[in-house]
């Protein structure tokens, strides 16, 4: 189903919005988009909106199957509102979002859907969960000239680490919320924005009324902030993005600085949880 505007969507479309969960995938360029729109369809979304121009084009296959919203990104702040306005139109249902070239895992996902593993979280208790945003990048950048290849997929095993989050206000570290760094974004930090070198995002959580996305990839409530409770740890997720690495390669400030993303700590990506779990880049918490 196609909907010329956000708005439209909303005054027609909301029984889309009646059970989660629900992915909004933004479409920002014309890489990847369908293989984005499968993965995320197979792993057992209720519904996947996807906001792209109109001039992209899909397979009728792939196109039966989403909701498509004519869109525009643009400025982050842009995504940020449409994505406070799905929130607001649908509260009490768990949400996800992502960009093209992006690639949701969780643990165990080759057997058990999003929806099984956010059932579990719920009765934890957990209305948010965190998502680390692990780099890909192609093997070979002379093959490969966007950086974007699923067949020679590399990720970093190592060289990821955290900060605590500081309450300026009252000049103290914030309860269990951390900022995340590592992977292309950390070795590169030269061309990257202060703004835009963590790679922690809440990219699953539950709509409520008065809930709000913010710029920084965090919500105005302290605890969907949180990377796990109190008591024990609770499972995380892993969004698998070619984002920051051909965004460096498209960015003339930095495209013919960057002849290689390989280092000495890359390693294929297998395209399976096991390994995101085996390097430690996701967290099962108590489920299995």
């Amino acid at each position: 189903m196609r909907y010329a505007t956000l708005d439209i969507f909303l005054k027609t479309g909301a029984g889309v919005l009646a059970k989660g969960p629900v992915a909004m995938v933004f479409v920002e360029d014309d890489v990847e988009v369908e293989a984005t729109l499968r993965h995320h369809l197979d792993r057992g979304f209720k519904a996947v909106l996807a906001f792209m121009p109109d001039a992209f084009q899909l397979p009728e296959e792939v196109e039966a199957q989403i909701h498509r919203i004519s869109f525009q990104c643009g400025p982050r702040e842009v995504v940020v509102t449409a994505i406070n306005q799905i929130i607001d139109a649908a509260p009490g249902i768990w949400m996800y979002y992502c960009y093209n070239a992006e690639f949701l895992f969780h643990p165990f996902c080759e057997s058990r859907t999003v929806g099984e593993m956010l059932a579990f979280h719920t009765e934890e208790r957990r209305d948010a969960m965190l998502a680390y945003v692990i780099d890909l990048y192609a093997a070979d950048l002379n093959a490969h000239p966007n950086a974007v290849s699923r067949d020679e997929a590399l990720l970093d095993r190592s060289g990821y680490y955290a900060q605590s989050r500081w309450d300026t206000q009252n000049n103290c570290a914030l309860d269990r919320q951390l900022d995340f760094f590592g992977g292309v974004r950390w070795r590169f930090e030269e061309h990257i924005p202060f703004n835009s070198r963590k790679i922690d995002r809440i990219a699953l959580f539950k709509s409520k009324p008065g809930l709000k996305l913010l710029p920084n990839h965090t919500f105005n409530e302290a605890e969907y902030n949180t990377y796990a409770c109190p008591w024990h740890h609770n499972l995380t997720v892993a969004i698998c993005s070619f984002r920051t690495a051909k965004a460096l390669k498209r960015n003339p400030g930095s495209a013919f600085e960057i002849q290689s993303f390989r280092w000495r700590n890359s390693v294929p990506f297998d395209w399976t949880s096991g390994q995101l779990l085996d390097l430690g880049l996701m967290e099962p918490g108590q489920w299995f």
